[in-house]
This record gives structure tokens, C-alpha cells and sequence, in this order.
């Protein structure tokens, strides 16, 4: 059987194609403004990997943000749901999640087969998100990229007090004005949102081994920061970004 699985979020849309529990191909494109047309672009990018014609899927389960545009999938599921079912796959010892994408935050906790036990999520503010990182780095003129290393060459993080991506962004302002490094200011920030993300997670009793998904796990100054609140490793996979993607293909074949 093979099934695929299409995650469209607010930043980036992923798709990945499975057959009998076996990962075939992953695409990732940015999603831009119209989700439905992200949605069927990284899905025939996927099929053209393979040179497969889209008659050989059997199932297709669209998650994410955009997950109710996707009008040629068979089922709507929750990132949620997804996000479990696909860290389950690439790690079955994995307790706990901390997902971070482009507009929400959420923590996950799993049971022994990797289904949902319980969840928090943050979808009310951008603070702690991908978008937040944005507008911090454009705040501070640095290639969003370079972000996590440059982190890592900080020797104190400047404090961030606010939660709200305007105020925070008046924060770092401040604090460039103050003469105060860059490096420790982009330190800050990450400090900031893990401070935020750990606070949520708590509340849920997350509890290692801890996977991190999302975009934003691709930011090492994210990680540490997490780690550092949490007193824990955290395991990131290479297809952290794809982790929906994945775990919707997953569930399509059930």
C-alpha cells in the first residue's frame, strides 16, 4: 500500500509518500499565499521524485494549517494527531514532544505506542514561533539562518522580558541601541522563547525522551535553550520539519 501525507503550515508546506511502513521520498517548498495551490505543488513534487504517477497512492491524509484546503485528500487529521504518529515512527522510545512551527507552539505527551495522551498548544500570539524569529531578525538585519549558530558564540544572553513579538522587537531595539552584542541579544531571544515553550510544556507534565519537530528545530539556539530549561537532551531528527508530513502518510494507510 502506498499513501502520502501532506502538511501544509503557515511558512512551509511538506509532503512525504510511504509504502508499507517504508519512507519513500519527503519534498518541503515555502507554502507563500495560497495554501491550497502549496499544498498540491509539494505533492506533485513528491510523486516526480519517484516518477510515480498519482494513481499509485491508495491513501492521502492532508494535516497542518492548510490541511481543510487540500481538497484532493482523502481525510483531514490534526498536526497534533500527525505530529505523535510520525515522532513515534522515528524514534518508538520518544515519551514527549515540543513541535515549534511558523505561527504556534505545542507540547505533546505520548503513551508507550505512540498515540496521544495529552497536549498543550499556543495559537494565540506569534511569540516563541517561527514567525517571532522572523521579525527578530530582521529587527537585527541577520540572515535567519545564521540565527543558531550565532547563538552559540554568546557569552550572556541579554534579557527579554516581553512575550509579545512587538514589544519583544522594542526589546531588542533598545538593547542594540544600548551597544549590546548581537550575538548575546540573539541569545536572548532564544532564551526568551524557551522560557515560554518549557512553561507551557510543563503544565502538561512532558517527560523524556523529548523529540523536537517543527521548522524551528532546525535553529540550534532554539534546542539549547530548550534543553537548558528542561535539564534534558533533546532528539532531533533530519526530518524534524517533516514529522506531520510523515506521521499523515502513517496514519493513511490505517
Amino acid at each position: 500500500m502506498i499513501t502520502a501525507g501532506v502538511d501544509v503550515g503557515s511558512i512551509s508546506a511538506k509532503a512525504a509518500i510511504v509504502q508499507d511502513g517504508e519512507l519513500l521520498t519527503t519534498c518541503v517548498i515555502l507554502t507563500g499565499y495560497n495554501s491550497r495551490d502549496a499544498g498540491r505543488q509539494v505533492y506533485d513534487q513528491a510523486l516526480a521524485q519517484l516518477t510515480m504517477q498519482a494513481g499509485r497512492i491508495d491513501k492521502i491524509v492532508a494535516t497542518g494549517y492548510g490541511r481543510n484546503s487540500i481538497d484532493f485528500a482523502d481525510k483531514a487529521v490534526t498536526e497534533i494527531t500527525c505530529h505523535a504518529a510520525g515522532a513515534h515512527y522515528l524514534d518508538p522510545q520518544i515519551r514527549s514532544i515540543i513541535d515549534i512551527g511558523g505561527q504556534d507552539s505545542k507540547a505533546i505527551v505520548l503513551d508507550d505506542t505512540g498515540r496521544v495522551k495529552d497536549f498543550t498548544m499556543n495559537d494565540k500570539c506569534a511569540a516563541g514561533t517561527g514567525r517571532f524569529l522572523e521579525v527578530m531578525a530582521r529587527a537585527l538585519q541577520v540572515d535567519l539562518d545564521a540565527f543558531g549558530t550565532l547563538s552559540l558564540a554568546a557569552d550572556k544572553a541579554a534579557p527579554i522580558s516581553s512575550l509579545c513579538t512587538v514589544f519583544a522587537e522594542s526589546e531588542v531595539i533598545s538593547l542594540i541601541a544600548k551597544g549590546a552584542s548581537r550575538v548575546n541579544i540573539i541569545a536572548g531571544i532564544h532564551a526568551s522563547i524557551g522560557a515560554r515553550v518549557v512553561s507551557m510544556a510543563k503544565r502538561i507534565g512532558v517527560r523524556p525522551p523529548v523529540m523536537m519537530t517543527g521548522g524551528v528545530a532546525k535553529n540550534i539556539g532554539v534546542v539549547r535553550a530548550l534543553e537548558a530549561k528542561l535539564a534534558t537532551t533533546l532528539r532531533v531528527s533530519e526530518y524534524a520539519q517533516l514529522t506531520g508530513a510523515i506521521g499523515a502518510a502513517l496514519l493513511a494507510a490505517r
